[in-house]
């Protein structure tokens, strides 16, 4: 099993840890802060030993780690993990606006159905079952997000179920959403957003969220 630090403290950059195996190009740590990708969210930038991690992978309950070259490190070596913080915090805000964003949809339309989901660094994306379009749904939505958001709630993070590593997320009075991504503290992180509705075939439809801080990336 692999510790996962990025639960205890997603806002944590460097770690100080040890190898637990060695194969090939591929590794295991006995802590991590690096995320795999996992529930659409992807995976962290980063390096172990000063070396680029070029993939993670989730194996039951461990992480391993594809390096650029795991030449010369063998289990028991101390090693430092880094991250990409702003790639991390901007997948964090995107990833806590999105959960938003769908939730209220959930909320709004009652028999909507999420059929996928991605977050990437520059946008998110929710894909849906859903016969209309949902571009004249879109402002109302937004409205209630931005709400959420300028309220700066406090936002729990937390195990359901710390054997099965499951965890949630919530907003008490609005949701309890099970989730295993990185989360924010507080709504107010999120910050402003903007949504686009896209037509992806017939009785699908996509909105994506972008951060209207971040205009270079959508």
């Amino acid at each position: 099993m692999t510790r996962k630090l990025f639960w205890d403290d997603p806002y944590r950059t460097t770690l100080d840890t040890t190898i637990t195996s060695v194969a090939g190009e591929d590794i295991t740590v006995a802590e991590t802060i690096l995320y795999a990708f996992a529930g659409g969210q992807e995976r962290d930038h980063g390096t172990i030993a000063e070396r680029p991690v070029v993939h993670a992978r989730k194996a039951g309950t461990a992480i391993v780690y594809t390096l650029a070259n795991a030449r010369g490190l063998a289990p028991g070596d101390a090693v430092r993990m880094t991250i990409d913080w702003e790639r991390r915090y901007a997948l964090m805000r995107l990833h806590f606006a999105a959960e938003l964003v769908l939730e209220v949809a959930y909320q709004t339309l009652g028999s909507i159905e999420k059929i996928g989901a991605h977050i990437a660094q520059d946008k998110a994306r929710i894909d849906f079952a859903w016969p209309d379009n949902l571009a004249p749904l879109l402002p109302a939505i937004a409205d209630t997000v931005h709400a959420l958001v300028a309220a700066d709630r406090p936002i729990t993070s937390a195990f359901s179920d710390p054997a099965a590593e499951r965890r949630y997320w919530e907003l008490p009075g609005f949701a309890r959403v099970a989730c295993g991504g990185t989360h924010l503290r507080r709504t107010g992180e999120v910050g402003a957003i903007d949504l686009r509705r896209k037509n992806v075939g017939k009785g699908k439809e996509r909105i994506e969220i972008y951060l209207r801080d971040q205009p270079g990336l959508s």
